[in-house]
């Protein structure tokens, strides 16, 4: 990571913010909930920070979590090892309880608002996420605000594996935001862990999300939520390669995002790439599942990463998993590190079959022959 000086840095983000029309807010459990249930007085914050992001004329849109924490007290279930099945149960309660509490600290401000839940299949077929876009700007148009969250009674996947996080940097790139902003209940990134390291700095500005940063990820003194920081740095990474700005800062810091819009040096700040990925390839990148995953020899993978060539068969040494014609596959060095995304030209079964031969011996060994390319250069994107 390259480091930004504090006074440029924050240059850079006034710029940035000063043009920043459309914004997802995504607050988590951590900053929501008590032991006793939701924190209505971080509620009420976040009402009048949003109310206040309207008012200044922009669009905003919020992804909370919540819901399993407002289940539990209402049923009343206080003890901690729960059940898949009780989680989900939780959240079919609790969300209900949620939206009622958001309805009652937004009405101070006559902002109407609509429950909107999505899994991660509203976004992998390509109908259902044209949907979505439309119900949201539709929202939007009518000036409602949308509360998003995971559908969690029906996605067993999404409440294990997922993060609100990442649902609100699918929801950025969805509907083009300029903004995400992560709040938690830490107030930024650390170069250490500031709660046993005294030279721990804080990271006001980050250029560009790699592997130095994801490291900085562990060294939060909080509780957080499902994702953890490195879900949320991911999250910026992920929204960042579509052109979108990022921050990190504190939901319990009152009047935080006035803070950050007027300059101050609050929280840490993710600048967007200077040339953003293309919508297609980062919804193959970012939003698309593998279903089954190909293994490359060196050259292939010189190829594909040192000179954008697309996949062939000859520098394919293992198929794995089950998967269709269109299917999105995971390509793997030989050390199983993912280096490319993708979709396949060829089923499995076609694959295992081609797997090390030139693109001559196709049509022999398959009777027919849809083109060369495993994995054609305009689906391929490099992870």
């Amino acid at each position: 990571m390259t480091e930004i000086p504090i006074e440029k840095g924050l240059q850079l983000r006034r710029s940035h913010l000063d043009e920043a029309k459309r914004v997802v807010v995504k607050v988590g459990s951590a900053v929501l909930t008590t032991n006793a249930g939701l924190n209505n007085e971080v509620l009420a914050n976040l009402a009048a920070e949003i109310a206040w992001l309207n008012d200044s004329g922009r669009e905003v849109i919020l992804v909370s979590s919540g819901s399993v924490a407002a289940g539990r007290r209402k049923l009343g279930l206080s003890r901690k090892n729960i059940s898949m099945r009780e989680k989900q149960a939780l959240a079919a309660a609790g969300q209900s309880s949620l939206m009622h509490a958001y309805e009652g600290v937004f009405e101070e401000y006559d902002q109407a608002v609509a429950q909107v839940l999505l899994t991660h299949g509203d976004f992998s077929h390509r109908h259902r996420y044209l949907n979505v876009r439309n119900t949201l700007f539709t929202l939007l148009e009518w000036e409602v605000l949308p509360i998003i969250n995971e559908n969690d009674p029906v996605s067993v996947d999404e409440l294990r594996f997922g993060d609100n996080d990442t649902l609100s940097a699918m929801v950025a790139n969805l509907i083009e935001a300029d903004l995400l902003v992560l709040l938690t209940d830490v107030d930024c990134l650390y170069t250490g862990n500031p709660c046993t390291n005294p030279d721990a700095r804080p990271i006001q500005t980050v250029s560009r999300v790699d592997a130095v940063v994801e490291e900085m990820a562990g060294n939060v003194c909080g509780l957080l939520g499902t994702g953890g920081m490195r879900s949320k740095i991911l999250a910026a990474k992920s929204a960042s390669l579509r052109g979108c700005c990022s921050f990190v800062g504190s939901g319990r810091r009152s009047g935080i995002l006035r803070d950050l819009f007027a300059g101050e040096p609050v929280g840490t700040f993710f600048l967007p790439q200077s040339e953003p990925m293309h919508s297609r390839k980062h919804w193959i990148a970012f939003t698309l599942r593998p279903k089954g995953y190909l293994v490359l020899d060196d050259g292939a993978c010189h190829a594909v990463v040192g000179r954008g060539k697309s996949l062939l068969p000859s520098g394919i040494l293992e198929v794995r998993g089950r998967f269709e014609i269109g299917d999105p596959v995971h390509c793997l060095d030989r050390d199983g590190k993912a280096i490319a995304a993708g979709l396949v030209s060829y089923d499995s079964e076609e694959i295992e079959k081609i797997q090390g031969a030139k693109t001559c011996q196709i049509e022999k060994l398959l009777g027919h022959k849809d083109g060369d390319e495993v994995i054609h250069r305009d689906n391929l994107v490099l992870l």
